[in-house]
């Protein structure tokens, strides 16, 4: 099998090693990591993104929701 290319290849419910994925989340952002539809609406803005510049989103958001 050839390596996915998370920037080029199209994402499908049948890419491998989309674990992968939430598994970078919960490395990067802890346990409690959950997508929500706030974050994946974020995601789907139309703004390029890196998976870091999600992750510190994620931690960011939940450091707010802390202040409230």
């Amino acid at each position: 099998m050839n390596a996915f290319d998370w920037h080029a290849d199209p994402i499908s419910r049948a890419t491998p090693n989309a674990q992968n994925v939430r598994r970078y989340f919960t490395r990067e952002c802890g346990d409690t990591f959950r997508f929500d539809r706030t974050l994946m609406a974020w995601l789907k803005d139309g703004r390029e993104k890196t998976m870091r510049d999600a992750a510190d989103e994620w931690i960011r958001r939940q450091a707010e929701k802390r202040k409230a």
